[in-house]
């Protein structure tokens, strides 16, 4: 990467965080209780503070965004957002959208949802993919225990958002249902499609009562927005549950042409089968699947493809693309707009 953009993205990333006021972080344990799994849990909130931020989410791939740990909320009560990542994500691979709209007035929350994050691979957890939209509802629930070190919140306004596994975990909390004899016949249809693969890689319909728990109604009624970004797993969707999805939808796709995980099987598919009087659809032309995740350090590719080849294809956009931080501004744009409606 050249030198100049470089600079631009960090430019890009670093700027309104100095500018704007500050925004506080913290991080959680959500505790196992009743036998659920403890869940790791960050939260990015409006703050009161004059000390310096600090970048969250930084590491040597991936560049960070600016807050400050521990810092006091402001007064008043406050919009939520609860982040939901992909298959092998976190909840860092999203801070770049949580600090974002965290400097707009919401909390958000993002969850590692167990078994499907870099953190934790466990088969057994992975398999259990029904406890996914249950994660996030447990994330509401600790937000909504008052007082928290967060500030208050605005219990009419919960919108959840989530990234390619993670846009299917937030369309099932905002009601949608799965259907695993429909997905099936789908996947026999379309082998080769990324979805099915990670279906069959999670296999949970070969835990007892899989197949009842997934097609189980896993809905969260305090859910009043859901934003999916480049999804997958949307084809196991019954056409009767997303036709009556109670809450508006705003679904965007990476227009840039997959193989896998083409906008017009899944993203546009469902958006056609959602109501339309409720739902937004947009494809971003130049973005791919990776460019809802956060900005890659220079050199992060050749670190990355030096561990395992051809993982640098997260650093990498759409053919001729814009840079990374201009179309995730477009990406911010559309979810303020549609949260704020």
């Amino acid at each position: 990467m050249k030198a100049p953009l470089a600079a631009l993205l960090l430019i890009s990333l670093t700027g309104p965080a100095l500018a704007n006021d500050p925004i506080g972080f913290q991080t959680t344990t959500i505790p196992d209780t009743h036998n659920i799994r403890p869940l790791e849990m960050a939260v990015w909130y409006p703050a009161t503070s004059t000390a310096q931020p600090k970048l969250i989410a930084d590491n040597l791939v991936f560049i960070g965004v600016l807050a400050v740990p521990d810092a006091a909320p402001t007064p008043g009560k406050h919009p939520v957002v609860v982040l939901s990542h992909g298959y092998g994500g976190n909840w860092g691979k999203q801070a770049w959208l949580a600090s974002a709209l965290a400097r707009q007035g919401y909390i958000v929350a993002a969850v590692n949802h167990p078994g499907t994050t870099s953190q934790d691979r466990s088969a057994q957890a992975a398999a259990q993919l029904w406890q996914r939209p249950k994660d996030l509802s447990r994330a509401i629930d600790a937000l909504l225990v008052q007082p928290t070190p967060f500030g208050a919140v605005d219990s009419g306004r919960i919108a959840v958002i989530g990234h390619s596994l993670g846009g299917w975990t937030v369309m099932e909390s905002a009601g949608a249902r799965f259907d695993p004899a429909l997905f099936a016949r789908d996947c026999n249809a379309h082998p080769t499609l990324v979805a099915c693969t990670a279906y069959r890689e999670m296999n949970p319909e070969g835990t007892p009562n899989g197949k009842a728990q997934l097609a189980a109604d896993l809905s969260d009624k305090r859910v009043t927005a859901v934003v999916s970004l480049d999804l997958g797993l949307s084809r196991g969707f019954t056409d009767a549950s997303l036709a009556a999805l109670p809450v508006p939808a705003l679904v965007i796709a990476a227009g840039e042409p997959s193989a896998d995980l083409p906008a017009q099987m899944e993203s546009a598919d469902m958006a056609k089968r959602l109501p339309k009087t409720s739902t937004q659809y947009v494809e971003i032309q130049d973005a791919n699947h990776f460019s809802f995740m956060s900005q890659c350090k220079p050199g992060a590719a050749a670190l990355l493809d030096a561990d395992v080849p051809g993982d640098s294809i997260i650093c990498q956009d759409g053919k001729g693309a814009r840079p990374r931080p201009v179309i995730q501004q477009q990406v911010i744009t559309l979810i303020s707009e549609f949260l704020a409606r």
